[in-house]
């Protein structure tokens, strides 16, 4: 627009001015942000640049699961088909560039990048892989559905050029008496009909078929993740036998109501902070950390506890005026996402703040290994998280191929199981024994 206002000097000198004025800006935010005026880039700004960086100066934001880079896996399942044709529909906009298209490309190249840094931003690439799959989804339709037509044109005009060159011949009759170099001439039957490009009507309606049928599956495919991903509310798990039953696994609500029934209205519990916003929503109870994670030096105190012995632990809960503490276990019933299999991102965190105390190494066998059996760590063995987790599992025998006290996540016999608890008593345990409280 400024291109058909202004003429060619005066567009340099009007994009000299705006360069220095974003020049002079930048410099005043770095001279703002030194002085302390301005609070300094967060952690989550530097992760976008650098996807090791929250993992090794602040490991709260590498442990959450929306702050992981995304696999391939969840591009396929959250875009199905269109991860094939939003390239196309990117190069159809780069061959017929103009101004409106250069803000698509832009966009399309900085969201592709950012959402690969980190799951969550996949919300910005979504709009733009809509947009330019839309357009190779159009122009391949217009292609074929317009074929027919085109073809028939050309016939027509093919016919209309051989009557003219016939009132050619009728006008100088001594023309037709020798041939053109390079060409023969044919009989009237003899001549090709169509454009002769081989695409044929059978050809047209595969593709066109086929791409209706891509279209459909990308329909059914994106209402069974709305209905089945991301309308499940994540407290109220389900499970699915092999012959298609469906289990309905209600142990968070449960270990809640046990709290808002069960416990005083005062009652300070320690839990991860994965779980606070629900503790402190659903059972009405104060929590010492919850999804706000902004307080990292107490998540780190939390984080401490748990991988602690219970002698240490019971001084840090002291401090802090615990009166319960509830924890996620899924070996009983094969839940993945409990708090044994986020134990290392609580020794991290722990770590950060407290590198004299806790060590990420010490959890971990000679050869490098993570294990809960008798080969794991004694350091873990012994830590607050596994006992509060394996307490009385050990004389749990799910079936007669399993030994007692075999966890079903981990796939192993664990390696503590006679240990008695000093400071803590068990408070309730539901009924898959997902949450436990003391």
């Amino acid at each position: 627009y400024l291109r058909t206002v202004l003429t060619k000097s005066e567009m340099k000198y009007f994009g000299g001015i705006v360069a220095a004025t974003a020049v002079i800006l930048l410099m005043v935010l770095i001279a703002l942000t030194y002085a302390g005026v301005v609070a300094p880039w967060s952690g989550r700004f530097y992760s976008l640049w650098d996807t090791g960086y929250a993992k090794i100066h602040i490991p709260i934001i590498a442990s959450v699961s929306e702050h992981q880079p995304t696999t391939w896996f969840s591009f396929f399942f959250d875009l199905h088909i269109l991860v094939a044709t939003f390239p196309v529909g990117l190069w159809y906009c780069i061959k017929r560039i103009n101004d409106e298209r250069v803000f698509v490309i832009l966009y399309a190249l900085s969201a592709v990048y950012f959402a690969g840094v980190m799951v969550r931003l996949m919300l910005t690439l979504t709009p733009v892989v809509c947009m330019l799959a839309g357009v190779a989804f159009s122009g391949l339709l217009e292609l074929y559905l317009k074929e027919e037509d085109r073809e028939s044109s050309d016939r027509d005009g093919g016919d209309s050029s051989e009557e003219e060159s016939e009132a050619e011949r009728e006008r100088s009759p001594g023309r037709g008496l020798y041939d053109k170099a390079g060409k023969l001439r044919r009989m009237r039957h003899e001549r090709a009909r169509g454009n002769g490009d081989g695409l044929g009507a059978n050809l047209r309606n595969g593709v066109v078929i086929g791409v209706l049928l891509l279209l459909m599956m990308f329909v059914v495919h994106c209402t069974w993740v709305t209905s089945n991903a991301y309308s499940s509310p994540s407290i109220v798990l389900a499970s699915y036998s092999h012959d298609g039953g469906r289990s309905i696994l209600d142990d968070f609500r449960e270990a809640y109501y046990w709290l808002a029934q069960n416990t005083p209205s005062d009652a300070r519990v320690m839990s991860w902070w994965d779980y606070g916003y629900q503790i402190a929503g659903m059972a009405n109870r104060t929590t010492l950390v919850d999804n706000n994670t902004w307080n990292n030096s107490h998540i780190a105190l939390v984080g401490k506890a748990m991988s602690s012995t219970e002698n240490k632990a019971y001084d840090i809960m002291t401090s802090l005026d615990v009166d319960y503490v509830l924890v996620i276990f899924g070996g009983m019933i094969g839940y993945s996402g409990d708090d044994i299999n986020k134990f290392l991102w609580m020794v991290r965190i722990a770590e950060g703040e407290h590198p004299n105390d806790i060590r990420e190494s010490d959890y971990f066998t000679e050869r490098g290994e993570f294990r809960v059996d008798s080969q794991g760590s004694p350091t873990l063995l012994n830590s607050l998280m596994y006992k509060l987790s394996y307490y009385r599992f050990g004389e749990v025998t799910m079936d007669y191929r399993t030994p007692s006290g075999y966890d079903r996540t981990r796939n192993a016999e664990i390696g503590n199981k006679n240990f008695k608890l000093t400071y803590l008593e068990e408070a309730y345990t539901t009924e898959h024994w997902l949450v436990r409280i003391y």
